[in-house]
């Protein structure tokens, strides 16, 4: 592949900032159509973006003979869907997270994929911000020592309000909660520093009863490594709170998943701070990663594989909930 250009299923509210305008601006890449059901909002996104061509059915998109890679931008429940369209035509496929509504989901997108020989990325765009590629290298060059443990606080207050709820806390459309939604950033993330977890054993509940989804989950897990983590994630809280701790034989490392925190080091009794910016497009970084393993020159972090292990951990941690709900 000479040029990568790209075709959106799904040009909401996550393409305006976070990945839209990155697919032109990223080396060898172009965005050449756009699709979304409601066909004036799909006009209106390509007039504002310049965008050569919009459509209203995703086939139509897919199909397009100039469109020779699809980026998924839609909520979960459509992404197998769409993931199998694009495999069907023999397109290389970028898809956001979380990856789809559960596990089998997942295996089911990797394996058309595999069949149809094309590869498959997934929007876990920090596996490639600079921020967390330092806490990686801290990590791998052995700042702090061999790595213990890992504890993760996310805390937030309440603010849906009554009315229609966001599909983000329909179970249906997302596969869970606000949980699913933001845990899932922080579990890839770890994946990625850390490697694999192996085991993940914890509860999940509904203490506001604001809706149907979880609003607190508590976990234990364990890494291939033999590392050992815990989270607790609230959304019903006093406050909000973002904090990933490593903890390390010889210091520990503390950043924010989502907050404009900075990167911090301890050891020997003195603090060590990174101030580290993300670029005006946050999945810019990871994009160009995509096209560059298209084009042959490099590889990507974030896979169907890795995408479908995240999921997983989810899965495994929520289902005694929707299990008990009937």
């Amino acid at each position: 592949m000479t040029a990568t250009r790209w075709g959106i299923i799904g040009c909401g509210d996550v393409t305006e900032v976070k990945s839209g305008p990155a697919f032109a601006k990223v080396e060898g890449s172009a965005l050449v159509a756009v699709m979304r059901r409601t066909a004036h909002l799909a006009e209106d996104y390509a007039r504002r973006h310049g965008v050569p061509r919009w459509y209203a059915d995703a086939e139509s998109l897919v199909a397009d003979p100039e469109v020779n890679a699809v980026y998924v931008g839609t909520p979960p429940d459509s992404h197998r869907d769409h993931v199998l369209l694009a495999a069907q035509y023999r397109k290389p496929v970028y898809v956001e997270k979380p990856m789809a509504l559960d596990h089998r989901q997942c295996l089911d997108m990797i394996e058309a994929c595999h069949a149809a020989d094309v590869p498959l990325f997934t929007a876990y765009y920090r596996r490639a911000l600079p921020r967390f590629l330092r806490v990686k290298a801290l990590v791998d060059e052995g700042a702090i020592g061999d790595v213990r443990a890992v504890t993760i606080t996310l805390y937030r207050r309440h603010a849906i309000g009554s009315g229609d709820l966001p599909w983000r806390v329909d179970p249906a459309v997302s596969g869970g909660g606000l949980f699913v939604d933001l845990a899932s950033h922080t579990l890839d993330l770890l994946d990625y520093v850390l490697g694999p977890i192996a085991s993940a054993t914890g509860g999940a509940a509904n203490q506001g009863g604001f809706y149907g989804a979880e609003d607190i989950v508590s976990a234990a897990f364990a890494f291939e490594s033999g590392v050992s983590g815990t989270g607790l994630w609230c959304f019903t809280a006093d406050r909000n709170e973002d904090c990933v701790e490593v903890i390390g034989s010889a210091g520990r490392i503390t950043f924010s998943t989502f907050e404009e925190a900075p990167v911090t080091v301890a050891r020997d009794g003195v603090v060590e701070s990174f101030e580290i910016a993300h670029p005006p497009h946050v999945q810019q970084p990871l994009i160009q990663s995509i096209v560059d393993a298209l084009q042959g020159r490099g590889t990507c972090p974030s896979t169907g594989e890795s995408g479908a292990r995240t999921t997983r951990v989810m899965d495994t941690l929520l289902a005694p909930y929707y299990a008990g709900r009937g």
